[in-house]
């Protein structure tokens, strides 16, 4: 009697994210199941302290894989933005959007700043906060909007 091979089954949920995914499978999959949650996180090494974001399941710094999730909340500082007005291979349909890098003390995060956020309203240092979004497509992502 021959044995049934088991299916493995394949955690494709990172093909969820963003506008054009490039990524279906990721080791940080449950990044998604957050986004879903309402909830934008990143890592942070249990080894070494060090801080990531996008997340990562294994440590820069010290390659440790012992990493915990934590949720990224509360204001950052804007410290840089741009307007893009050319946009790379499956973008288009998006310009024009706006870039930017939030500081949080211990880490940045790069993201978009949502579309109803007026540039006029946007200067360095402004307080922003980042949030979960799901695109009208029905991806996922997270934007950048006023604190």
């Amino acid at each position: 009697m021959a044995k049934k091979r088991k299916k493995k089954e394949v955690d494709d949920r990172f093909k969820k994210f963003g506008t054009v995914s490039f990524t279906s499978i990721s080791k940080v999959n449950d990044f998604i199941t957050y986004l879903e949650q309402g909830k934008v996180m990143g890592t942070r090494c249990k080894k070494c302290g060090t801080v990531h974001f996008p997340p990562v399941a294994d440590c820069a710094e010290c390659l440790s894989s012992d990493v915990e999730w934590f949720e990224i909340s509360g204001a950052g500082k804007l410290v840089s933005w741009s307007k893009l007005t050319y946009a790379p291979v499956g973008f288009e349909e998006d310009l024009p959007y706006s870039i930017a890098l939030l500081d949080y003390g211990d880490y940045k995060v790069f993201g978009r700043i949502a579309k109803d956020v007026p540039d006029e309203d946007l200067a360095i240092g402004i307080a922003m906060k980042t949030e979960a979004i799901t695109l009208p497509d029905g991806q996922l992502s997270y934007a950048f909007t006023k604190a």
